[in-house]
Formats: C-alpha cells, sequence, structure tokens
C-alpha cells in the first residue's frame, strides 16, 4: 500500500478547518457541554467567535510565536478552543493530564517551557502554583471555573472570561495580527504536542505538524464514512492523542458536534443522553461496563435472568454474523428480533449504545470474549491499532472484516511491515510525528531515515491481510523450555470475568508462568453484600477464601482456553496471589493511561514474585503507596499464594520459532 502525500488543498491547518466549518456549517453544533445538570450548545459560528476572542485574549498577554501553552483539565468546549486558539497564534497546545501528580506535572511543564497554563480550575490553580517553586518559565494562569479562587493573587491569574473580554476589545488594535499569524500556518506548522504516558521512563513530547492530524483525520474519517451529522462523547483524557484527533482531528474535518459530560461520575447518564453515533472506548471502559451488567443481572429476577441468558446465547451464536450482513436463517433472525426487542435493545439503551454507527476499542488488546459479547447486542464495535507517534491510526478493522483475534487491516496512507526476527511491527504513513521534543537521540532511534517508525509490539500478518498483535515486543520473551511468553494474551483473557481488574503475567525465562491479580472491588463487593459477607477494606475481601477459590477457578478456566492456542500453550498459570492493593498510577505502577509498568512492579514487588517461584504458600508484606493528597504511607500484609490446574500440552517452541 502507497502511503498518502497529497495535501488536502488549502486546508492546511485547524483554524482553517475551522473557518472552512463556519462557512459550510455555521448553524449545526459544534460543541455542547452539560454543566449544571443542563445541556449548552455552541454552532461551529459561535464556537469560531469564542476562539478568536481567546486568541486576541493570548495577545494582549504577549503570547508569542513558537510558545508553548499548557491545558490542564477535563473535557471542556473552553479547553478545546484555548488549544485551537494557541495554534491561531501561531504557539503550541500541550494538553496535560488532569489526574497527574505535582511532580509528573513539574516535569512536562519545564520540559516544554511552557509560558501560559490555562487549568479547569482551582485543583489545577493550586497544583501549578506549587510547582512554580521548581519550574521557570511560567508567566501566565488562566482559569476556565473561577470558583474558589477569588482571593488569590491575580497579579499572574487570569479568568478565561476576562481574557475573552480582553480579547473582543482589543480586535480593532490586533486582528490584523492575528490573521498574519494564521494565514502563516502551513501542513508542516506545528499542530500539537503530545506526551507519551512514559511505560518505561520519563514521557516524551511528541511534536505533531498539521499534516499529521490532518492527514490522518481525513484518512480515516473516509474509511469508516464518519459525516457532519455524527455525535461524539469527549470524556478521554484531553492530553491523550486518541481525545484530541476524535475530537479535534475528525470533528473538524467532519464538521460533527463534540460533546463534553458534565463530570466522570455522570458519564454514563450523559453518554445515554447523548447517544453518540460515532463512540469510542479503551478495553477497560467496556470491561466495565459488562461488569456493571453482570452485577445488574445477577440481582435481577429469575424470570429476567431466565429471560436474559437465553437470548444472549442465540445472540452469540448469530449477532455478529447478522450485523456483519452474513446468511442467516429466517428462525433465527426472528428469535434475535424478539431478543432485541426484550433484552438487546433496552441494554444497549442503558449502556447508551443505541446510536452507534461506528464503535472502536484501542489502547490495550480486548478479550475476544467481551468484544463478541458487544458485537452479539448488533453493536458495530471495531478494533483499531495505533499510538501517539502515528496520530493514532495504524490500522482500522473493516464493517464486514472484523475479527476479534486481529487490529485490521493497514488505515489508508499507512505501510506496514514485520521484522523477520524480532516479530516487531514497522509502519509509515503521513501520520508519522516530526521529532520528539528535545530528544534528537530517541528520535532518531524510533524513526529512521526512510519515515519508518517502530512501534514496540510484536506481530504478524495474517493470511487475510489482517495484522495480528502478540504483545510488547519488549514483553515478548521464552520459558526455560523455549516455550513462547507472551503475558497480555492471559491478561486479557483474564480481566474478561467481572471479577478480575487487572493482571500482571511472570514467566520470562522461567520454568512456570505465575500471576499477580487484582480484584474489582465494585463486582467482587456487590457478591459480598448479596451473600452478606461483611468486609472493611479491599484488602479483606481480596483475601477472604471464597473470592480466592472464585478467582482460582477463573484462571483454571483461562488455563483451559490458553491450552487450546498452539503457539502461546505454555503460558498457563500454575500459580497465582492476589494482590492487597490495587495497582495505582499515583503509586507508579500504571501510567496515566492504565498501562502496566511491568518492570517497576516486579521490582517493587520482588518478595512477592520470589514467594510464587519459591513454592511459598505465604507471604508477608509491606508496601508504599500515595494517598490523593499526595502524603506517603504503607500498608502490611499476608497473602495466601495458589496453585492453579494447567492443562498438559506439548512444547509450543517449535511453533513459536
Amino acid at each position: 500500500m502507497t502511503a498518502v502525500t497529497t495535501s488536502s488543498g488549502d486546508l492546511q491547518s485547524v483554524p482553517a478547518l475551522l473557518a472552512r466549518n463556519v462557512a459550510k456549517y455555521g448553524d449545526k453544533p459544534a460543541y455542547r457541554e452539560k454543566e449544571f445538570g443542563i445541556w449548552q450548545s455552541w454552532t461551529w459560528a459561535e464556537s469560531a467567535e469564542e476562539i478568536r476572542a481567546i486568541a486576541l485574549g493570548f495577545l494582549v498577554l504577549g503570547l508569542e510565536r513558537g510558545d508553548h501553552v499548557a491545558i490542564i483539565g477535563r473535557n471542556r468546549p473552553a479547553h478545546y478552543w484555548s488549544m485551537v486558539a494557541a495554534q491561531m497564534c501561531g504557539a503550541v497546545p500541550v494538553p496535560l493530564y488532569q489526574d497527574a501528580v505535582a511532580e509528573e506535572m513539574a516535569y512536562v511543564l519545564e520540559h516544554c517551557g511552557a509560558r501560559f497554563v490555562v487549568c479547569g480550575d482551582q485543583e489545577q490553580v493550586d497544583k501549578v502554583i506549587d510547582v512554580q517553586e521548581t519550574v521557570s518559565g511560567i508567566e501566565h494562569v488562566i482559569y476556565n471555573d473561577k470558583r474558589g479562587l477569588r482571593k488569590y493573587d491575580h497579579s499572574h491569574l487570569n479568568w478565561l472570561k476576562d481574557v475573552e473580554a480582553e480579547g473582543r476589545a482589543a480586535e480593532v488594535r490586533l486582528g490584523e495580527e492575528l490573521d498574519a499569524r494564521i494565514a502563516e500556518l502551513n501542513y508542516d506548522s506545528t499542530c500539537v504536542m503530545l506526551y507519551t504516558s512514559g511505560t518505561t521512563g520519563k514521557p516524551k513530547g511528541v511534536v505533531m505538524s498539521n499534516r499529521n492530524i490532518i492527514e490522518t483525520s481525513k484518512n480515516s474519517s473516509e474509511f469508516d464514512g464518519l459525516r457532519q451529522s455524527d455525535d461524539v462523547l469527549a470524556y478521554l483524557p484531553m492530553a491523550w492523542v486518541g481525545d484530541y484527533i476524535f475530537s479535534i482531528g475528525q470533528a473538524y474535518w467532519c464538521g460533527f458536534c463534540v460533546n463534553c459530560p458534565e463530570s466522570a461520575n455522570t458519564m454514563m447518564t450523559d453518554l445515554r443522553e447523548i447517544g453518540p453515533s460515532y463512540f469510542f472506548a479503551p478495553p477497560r471502559v467496556f470491561e466495565g461496563q459488562l461488569t456493571n451488567v453482570m452485577i445488574r443481572m445477577e440481582d435481577a429476577g429469575k424470570f429476567k435472568k431466565k429471560l436474559f441468558d437465553k437470548y444472549m446465547a442465540h445472540a452469540k451464536k448469530v449477532g455478529p454474523a447478522i450485523l456483519d450482513g452474513k446468511p442467516v436463517s429466517g428462525a433465527d433472525k426472528f428469535k434475535y428480533w424478539l431478543g432485541n426487542l426484550f433484552v438487546f435493545g433496552p441494554l444497549k439503551n442503558t449502556l447508551g449504545f443505541s446510536n452507534v454507527r461506528v464503535g472502536y476499542t484501542a489502547g490495550e488488546a480486548i478479550g475476544p470474549e467481551i468484544f463478541d459479547f458487544y458485537r452479539s447486542l448488533g453493536i458495530n464495535l471495531k478494533q483499531l491499532y495505533g499510538q501517539t507517534e502515528a496520530s493514532v491510526f495504524i490500522t482500522q478493522q473493516k464493517d464486514d472484516e472484523v475479527d476479534p483475534n486481529t487490529v485490521g487491516t493497514p488505515t489508508p496512507g499507512v505501510e506496514l511491515r514485520i521484522d523477520e526476527d524480532t516479530r516487531e511491527v514497522f509502519y509509515r504513513s503521513p501520520g508519522v510525528f516530526v521529532e520528539y521534543f528535545k530528544n534528537a537521540d530517541s528520535t532518531a532511534s524510533t524513526k529512521d531515515a526512510e519515515g519508518w517508525v517502530a512501534t514496540g509490539d510484536a506481530g504478524f500478518i495474517e493470511t487475510n491481510g489482517q495484522l495480528r498483535i502478540i504483545d510488547r515486543a519488549k514483553d515478548v520473551g521464552n520459558m526455560a523450555n523455549g516455550d513462547m511468553f507472551a503475558p497480555k494474551f492471559v491478561e486479557n483473557k483474564l480481566k474478561f470475568f467481572p471479577d478480575i481488574l487487572e493482571t500482571v503475567v511472570f514467566g520470562n525465562g522461567k520454568e512456570m508462568c505465575t500471576a499477580f491479580i487484582n480484584i474489582d472491588l465494585t463486582a467482587v463487593g456487590n457478591w459480598a453484600e448479596r451473600n452478606n459477607i461483611a468486609y472493611a477494606s479491599y484488602q479483606e475481601l481480596a483475601g477472604h477464601p471464597q473470592v480466592l477459590d472464585t478467582i482460582q477457578a477463573h484462571v483454571e478456566e483461562v488455563n483451559r482456553s490458553v491450552a487450546e492456542d498452539s503457539m502461546l500453550s505454555g503460558c498457563q498459570i500454575h500459580r497465582f496471589l492476589v494482590l492487597h492493593k490495587e495497582l495505582d498510577a499515583d503509586d507508579g505502577e500504571l501510567t496515566r493511561t492504565r498501562k502496566v509498568r511491568r518492570g517497576i512492579i516486579e521490582e517493587k514487588y520482588h518478595d512477592l514474585v520470589t514467594a510464587l517461584y519459591d513454592g511459598s504458600t505465604k507471604v508477608s508484606t509491606e508496601t508504599e503507596v500515595t494517598y490523593e493528597d499526595g502524603r506517603k504511607g504503607s500498608i502490611k500484609a499476608t497473602l495466601e499464594l495458589r496453585d492453579a490446574a494447567v492443562v498438559p500440552v506439548a512444547s509450543n517452541k517449535v511453533a513459536a520459532e
């Protein structure tokens, strides 16, 4: 497949797309936001006025070409407007994770040299003020929500509404300057800088050009037939490349509406009210929703539970085939229609998926069982494969070629190749990032002179042309007997069970695989309440004998499933323990995008890993934890280690080679 090199006419910047949308869709909704329980809406014309006022306000405050503007807060129209306004001024928007602790925030602010910081609320302002003791260069802090900030020192602190007002007043004086800066923007101008999650080290600033964002948005939108009438829900971190592509890149290319929920707590309610036609969620969101469904069905009456089980069994049998337009008997279609009337339809409405025309999941591999559950309901859920450095899209699944075990074919404009020795996946496309900010060595080691980028993932291309990802290349290894070791394959199967929130599998270079498991407190807590089992903490519930029995049953069921895979059958789990605490990003065990930091976990819990391999049945440990306010503490626990039954299989060493 040949990479796309053509440009999209005169639409060579996000502000140019905005101007096109005002002319073409001026009275159509561009943004909605729920605040105080009420949805507010802005058309493209109204949004453009807001963005221009912010941009002029930035100029009043002295924003220069090439400056970096950090944006920290939840998904709100004003924060997206601030990013576009920064680009209008020739500056570079840098969204940060709003749940980042002060230390993480300080690193990014210092590294990018941000002069301006746009904060969502008092919490973010407080963090910026705290880090200013060590971070140099911050000159202006602008806040969106003024609650709690009235008595702060406002010498370098401004309310965004005041900045807008100053901008409107300066139109006559600075309008020509702003227009000149907008006119200077082209395909090679920097569009945004996004920081990686820092799985293996410090986050890297990924510099993305207008070419990267616009060409990728154009190609991926046309692939799925996205259109102006679509709606998306913007609820994922603004610092994540996926949110930038969906809520700015594709939204501005197609002209569809971006809907911002009121808060994380109301997200599911807001999802139902909006009923998006285009929806993306990482696997953990779909896993969480499935867990809630299963919990509710456990609490349902006998008739309702029987009805659910009956029709869901039929949906799993014929639902995906009906969705893909494959032949299904009239009797099966009628039974599925009844199921949709009584079960699937109401369930999709409860989940907020009634109108989903295109749904995607990515970020981590999703368990095939979870994937099939949603498709059996008639939801067009597909997988895509991508990364920050690719402007998200590397592969996508076509509507009629959806396979839960693969991630699709190359997105238009993307070329793929697989390294014969390491199985690592390489790609190049118009979406390939410009560089890592202030890190020429990492840029050179990631992207070669011909534009090929190493993904860090191991995989292979199936005979049907679809890419199958095995695991992170650095995580794929071999057992002591030569069997292939791919932990994510097993972890995803375990996380299908509502009781299991997170897992970490060990075994590279070892004679057997072992696992850490986190229970899902919501699901297991619900079970405990139904069975009148009292518990005072996560730690107490995680160590309950009946909980351990249930988890052991799940592990052994997964072992039977893994044994059926000729390539990875050696990855069955021989021993496991249920951790006494949830793995947490604040403790450095997960990234902000919920990816496991294996090296850190293995080092931090070295005593527990050792116990899993030395035959111990119990182990006492003490672990440092970080509380929400940043304070440190420790928890002590004695954990039970259990053996799990495995299925005898022949070595897969030959299959792996």
